[in-house]
């Protein structure tokens, strides 16, 4: 984690976080499935491993984004019903975080892995995720191997030394969603 760094933090106690991460002109941007019980100063695997990687790269700041922001430490406890306004407002935070960086430009880091398959509900909420950044100058990027279904890696379980790997989110969409 980068010391004395705001950090930036958007949530409903209990059920819902939209962002995590620490303030930088030029964040490492990472989008997982849904968020767990990291808070500032009190993160978990996942969500250490993308600061880390973060500091490694040397990047000023990051940000941890999810398809869907109800809080489930299992993904199989997500909302079986797909929650319109919880969406909103995640895509809504998401917009106006990315569109407030300089040039409107950082590299996202795809991490949803196979667990988008988990819920029909979460490939529309990646959809329009996409549509708001879709004027942006973002760099879309994935490490470690995309599973054989043509999702990118869940960042919990790389190596540090998996580099970073240009990712066609716009084909991905097309053809996934």
């Amino acid at each position: 984690m980068f010391k004395n760094k705001t950090w930036i933090y958007q949530h409903d106690e209990p059920l819902t976080r939209y962002s995590l991460g620490q303030e930088g002109e030029n964040p490492l941007i990472c989008f997982g499935i849904n968020p767990s019980t990291a808070r500032p100063e009190d993160l978990d695997p996942t969500v250490a491993s993308v600061a880390r990687y973060a500091v490694a790269q040397n990047y000023d700041g990051w940000i941890m984004f999810n398809l869907y922001p109800q809080r489930a430490t299992n993904p199989d406890k997500m909302h079986k019903n797909f929650q319109k306004e919880i969406h909103q407002k995640n895509v809504e935070v998401i917009a106006e975080l990315v569109h407030s960086l300089p040039d409107k430009q950082a590299d996202i880091w795809c991490a949803w892995g196979t667990l988008i398959e988990k819920r029909p509900y979460l490939s529309k909420c990646l959809k329009d995720i996409y549509d708001v950044l879709a004027e942006t100058s973002c760099r879309y990027f994935t490490r470690g191997n995309i599973s054989r279904a043509g999702h990118p890696h869940h960042p919990l379980y790389l190596r540090k030394e998996s580099p970073m790997d240009e990712f066609d989110v716009r084909k991905y969409v097309a053809e996934k969603l």
